[in-house]
């Protein structure tokens, strides 16, 4: 194993995925959590959260100003773009997911199962047939930090899937204690998910479970991918060769298809999400507790959304 101030190389392919000079560079800091990162190709920004100070910021890769995009919104989380390059948000505050339009307005995607309020949407990704995932654990109403204190209507933590065409929003996994992060393979027939329940006790898990997508998007078999011996998983996402790349409580871990541990991107703070942007797609985006950090990479993001 090679490690130096930047990197951690535990298995030799990680040091080619890497520049190991290259420092993991700090863009902004100023934040009480950052989250949710979401790039938008197009106009070569990334929008991402700072959920306690209840805003989004947008950082200019052209020439790394930082602005506030959108604030009093929320508290929101995770973001995603859609495959008409618009912005979906996970709202604490209003516990609903929504999407901003091209002219700006506001569209609610869901904000109830089954006639109950969601809990908090958490992390959320689109797949190439237009249907919408997403993570609905109870960080957002567990205080008025982070959004407004309740109590759980639905009374469980599930993965949804919103149809597209109805809008109808359906429970796909309903057995994980805090479903998180979420993300899929590069051929989607796999799906991702991190269940950090071990936040609510040291006897529930930390770790990502993978499950079989099937063709009419019903989730199949599943196994656990990777324990989290350090702390909790949070958000990840997927390169180009199908590797997982994972916030941690000390960085960044890579993961092979075959569950090894790659190496670790260090940093002195809790990740909580990453995401893959830049011109050739090779840039990634963390954001670490009061900071947005960015390491150059010698791997390219899988595409996204997934095409």
């Amino acid at each position: 194993m090679y490690a130096n101030e930047f990197y951690d190389v535990i298995e030799p392919k990680f040091a080619s995925f890497v520049v190991q000079h290259f420092a993991v560079e700090p863009l902004y800091t100023g934040c009480l959590f950052a989250e949710g990162p979401a790039y938008f190709a197009a106009g070569r920004y990334l929008i991402f959260s700072d959920i306690a100070n209840d805003r989004l910021l947008r950082y200019d890769e052209a020439n790394g100003s930082v602005s506030v995009f959108r604030s009093n919104c929320g508290n929101p989380n995770g973001n995603t773009v859609d495959r008409q390059g618009r912005l979906i948000t996970c709202e604490h505050k209003n516990r609903r997911l929504t999407r901003t339009e091209h002219d700006g307005r506001i569209t609610t995607l869901a904000d109830k199962w089954q006639g109950k309020r969601l809990n908090s949407p958490n992390d959320v990704v689109v797949k190439s047939d237009g249907t919408i995932w997403f993570t609905d654990p109870t960080y957002g109403i567990l205080h008025d930090l982070d959004g407004i204190k309740a109590t759980s209507e639905i009374g469980s933590c599930n993965v949804y899937r919103i149809d597209p065409d109805s809008g109808s929003v359906t429970a796909v996994i309903t057995d994980m204690v805090m479903p998180n992060g979420l993300a899929f393979s590069t051929d989607e027939r796999q799906l991702y998910v991190v269940d950090s329940g071990r936040t609510h006790g040291m006897e529930n898990p930390s770790h990502i479970r993978v499950f079989e997508v099937r063709d009419d998007n019903t989730i199949g078999a599943d196994r656990v991918f990777a324990d989290c011996d350090t702390g909790i998983f949070d958000g990840l996402r997927l390169d180009s060769d199908g590797r997982i790349w994972t916030s941690a409580p000390d960085g960044v871990y890579c993961y092979d298809t075959d569950r090894t541990l790659l190496g670790k991107i260090k940093l002195p703070r809790i990740v909580g999400n990453v995401q893959f942007g830049g011109p050739r797609n090779n840039f990634l985006y963390i954001c670490a507790t009061t900071t947005l950090y960015l390491a150059r990479l010698k791997v390219n993001g899988a595409p996204y959304p997934l095409t």
